[in-house]
C-alpha cells in the first residue's frame, strides 16, 4: 500500500472494543436522547472527550469510534424532537458559520473522492461526513442559549480536571492509564514519548500536542466563566488550573503558545476600542519584516522554541512548501506531500493539512468560519456595552477562538479534540442568541440588559436572521 493511502485506508481489521468502554457509551448515548436538552450536552462531550478514539465498532468496511456511536444517538433525539415538537433545530436558525462548515465539509469529502478515484476514498469521506455534521449540528442543538454555554464551559471544566489528575500521573510514572483500556493504539499509548528526559502526556488523546492544545485553548473559557458570575468562580479556579497542569503536562511549544495567545487575547480587553488599529498594525509590521528579513516572515517560526527541543524548523518548511507547491494542491488537494521535503508528510498544521487534503476553496472556507466567528463576537460585544459582564463573558469566547487560531500553526485536529473545538463554534451563537417569545414564557430568564430591547426584532425577523441583525 502506497503512502498515500494512509489517508484513507488501513485501519484495524476487526473491532477492538473495550466491554466497560461498550458499557460507558451505551449509557451516555441513552442520556443523551432522555434527558432534558440543557443537560444532554453534558454526557455528550464527557465520553465524547474522554473515550479515545482508538476504541472501535467495525461494520463491514466502516469503522466506528465511539464517538460516532454517541452522534447516532444525538441524531435519533434530534430527529424524534423535530417530528414530534416541532422544534427549530439551532438558536438563530442558520447562520453564516453553520453555511461554512457544510461547505467545507462537503467540498472536502467531494475533492477527496476526486483526488483519489477509489473506493475507499469515498467510504473514508462519507464517514468523515458523518462525524463532523453530526458532532457539530448536535452541538448546536444541544447549545442554544447563555445558559447552555455556562452549562458547556462548566462540563469542560471538570472534564479538564479529570484530564490534568491522568496527566499529572502520567508525566510523574512515565505510565498511561488509558493504555489498561486496550484500544487500537494501547502500545503507541503505553510508550509514552519522552524529549529531553521529561515525559510528554497525553492522557486519552492521539498526541501529546492534542492533549495539550485542548486544554491551552479552553483557558480564556474558564476566565470568561469567572467573569460571569461570582457562583462560577470556584468551578472557574478548577478549570483554568486544569488548562494550566494539562498545557505544562505535555512538554510541548504548540499548547504553550496558545496558551498564551489566549492569555495576550483576554488582556487586550482593556484595548478593545483599538483593535482595528492593532490589527492593522500587526498586519503592517508583517509586510515590513517580510521585505526587510532575509528569510520570508514565517521563518520566524523556525526561532520558536519553549519546550525545549521542538520541532519548529518543520512547522516553518510546512508553510513554505505548502506556498511553494501552491499549484499542486490549488485545486483538489494532493496525495503526497513527502515529495516536498523532509518530514512533509506530517503535516502538523491546520491550515497546510485543509490546503492538501482539500485545496483552496476548501481552505477559505475555513478561513470563513474563523472570520464569522470574530464578527459575530464583535458584533454582540459591542451591543453589550451596556452589560459589562457579559461583554467580558463574549470576549473570552473570542479569545478562545483565537487561541485555537494560533494552535493550528502546530497541530492539526485529528481526534476527539474535534469536539471541544466544534463546541465553542456552537457556543458562538448560544452565547449571543435571544430567545423566542414562546420560550420565555415557558421558562421565564433574566435577559441581559443589551438584549431587551432586541428582543422584538429577532421574534419579527424570518429564520436564520437573527444573527445577522444583532448589530449596535
Amino acid at each position: 500500500m502506497g503512502r498515500e493511502h494512509l489517508k484513507f485506508g488501513g485501519g484495524v481489521s476487526e473491532t477492538i472494543l473495550n466491554p466497560f468502554v461498550l458499557i460507558v457509551v451505551l449509557i451516555a448515548g441513552v442520556l443523551i436522547y432522555m434527558w432534558p436538552r440543557g443537560k444532554a450536552s453534558i454526557p455528550f462531550l464527557a465520553v465524547g472527550i474522554l473515550i479515545p478514539m482508538d476504541q472501535i465498532l467495525l461494520i463491514g468496511p466502516a469503522h466506528f469510534p465511539m464517538l460516532r456511536i454517541l452522534v447516532l444517538f444525538g441524531i435519533i433525539r434530534m430527529v424524534k424532537e423535530k417530528v414530534s415538537a416541532k422544534v427549530r433545530m439551532f438558536s438563530g436558525g442558520m447562520n453564516k458559520i453553520d453555511i461554512a462548515v457544510i461547505l467545507l465539509t462537503i467540498f472536502t469529502a467531494v475533492n477527496g473522492i476526486l483526488l483519489f478515484q477509489e473506493s475507499g476514498a469515498a467510504i473514508n469521506e462519507l464517514g468523515a461526513l458523518y462525524t463532523v455534521f453530526g458532532v457539530y449540528f448536535l452541538l448546536r442543538f444541544l447549545i442554544r442559549d447563555d445558559a447552555d454555554v455556562v452549562r458547556a464551559i462548566q462540563t469542560l471544566a471538570w472534564i479538564a480536571a479529570f484530564i490534568a489528575i491522568i496527566m499529572t500521573y502520567e508525566a510523574a510514572t512515565g505510565h498511561n492509564p488509558y493504555a489498561l483500556l486496550g484500544g487500537a493504539g494501547a502500545k503507541s499509548i503505553e510508550s509514552l514519548a519522552v524529549r529531553d528526559g521529561k515525559v510528554r502526556a497525553q492522557g486519552p488523546f492521539a498526541h501529546s500536542i492534542l492533549a495539550g492544545t485542548f486544554g491551552a485553548v479552553l483557558m480564556p473559557l474558564f476566565v470568561g466563566l469567572w467573569w460571569k458570575s461570582k457562583k462560577y468562580r470556584t468551578i472557574a479556579v478548577v478549570g483554568i488550573l486544569s488548562s494550566t497542569v494539562i498545557t505544562v503536562a505535555c512538554n510541548s511549544s504548540t499548547p504553550v503558545l496558545a496558551y498564551a495567545g489566549g492569555v495576550v487575547a483576554l488582556c487586550l480587553w482593556q484595548a478593545r476600542r483599538r483593535m482595528r488599529a492593532i490589527r492593522w498594525g500587526l498586519v503592517f509590521t508583517l509586510i515590513a519584516l517580510h521585505l526587510v528579513m532575509k528569510g520570508p516572515v514565517w521563518s520566524l517560526i523556525e526561532k520558536i522554541d519553549i519546550s525545549g527541543g521542538s520541532s519548529s524548523w518543520h512547522r516553518y518548511m510546512l508553510i513554505d512548501q505548502c506556498i511553494r507547491h501552491f499549484g499542486d494542491w490549488w485545486l483538489f488537494g494532493v496525495k503526497d506531500t513527502s515529495v516536498w521535503g523532509w518530514d512533509m508528510w506530517d503535516t502538523a498544521n491546520q491550515y497546510v493539512s485543509v490546503c492538501e487534503n482539500s485545496g483552496l476553496l476548501p481552505f477559505l472556507l475555513f478561513l470563513a468560519i474563523l472570520v464569522y466567528g470574530f464578527k459575530y463576537l464583535g458584533r454582540a460585544r459591542r451591543a453589550a456595552a451596556r452589560d459589562k459582564q457579559t461583554a467580558l463573558f463574549i470576549w473570552a469566547l473570542g479569545s478562545a477562538l483565537f487561541a485555537n487560531v494560533v494552535a493550528f500553526l502546530g497541530i492539526s485536529f485529528f481526534d476527539q479534540t474535534m469536539v471541544g473545538w466544534y463546541a465553542l463554534l456552537a457556543m458562538i451563537p448560544g452565547a449571543i442568541a435571544v430567545r423566542p417569545k414562546e420560550e420565555l414564557t415557558e421558562a421565564p430568564v433574566d435577559v441581559p440588559s443589551h438584549a431587551a430591547d432586541l428582543i422584538s426584532q429577532f421574534s419579527e425577523e424570518p429564520a436564520g436572521m437573527g444573527l445577522e441583525r444583532y448589530r449596535t
